[in-house]
């Protein structure tokens, strides 16, 4: 088994849908993410800058889904996985994003993917 990093139920607003009204309104969107990282090389001196710094990760996602809009959650999380990817140097990920309210009778609807380098 691979080392990760996660963040788990991470809350987002964000201007996201297909109807006219959605584009109106902020949505909250909720993220989890597991990040493979070998985390021995961190450890050895105690080091943060040798981490996924998940504070920095959180920031990030953040102001992605703050600057920039979409009608899909796929391209949300396909867009922001590739950018996580390459400013973080991450090699492999998951990502759950959820919705909730966008189908009354669900807690939460969304997508889960895996991309790797």
């Amino acid at each position: 088994m691979k080392d990760t990093v996660f963040i788990e139920g991470l809350k987002v607003e964000a201007v996201i849908g297909v109807y006219d009204w959605e584009k109106e309104i902020k949505q909250i969107l909720f993220f989890d993410l597991e990040m493979e990282h070998d985390n021995r090389v961190p450890a050895v001196n105690d080091d943060l800058s040798k981490t996924l710094d998940y504070e920095a990760i959180s920031n990030f996602i953040t102001a992605f889904c703050t600057n920039n809009v979409f009608e899909l959650i796929e391209t949300l999380a396909e867009r922001l996985c590739a950018e996580l990817m390459q400013v973080f140097e991450i090699n492999a990920m998951s990502m759950a994003l959820r919705k909730p309210g966008a189908v009354p009778t669900a807690s939460a609807v969304g997508v889960k993917i895996y991309r790797q380098k």
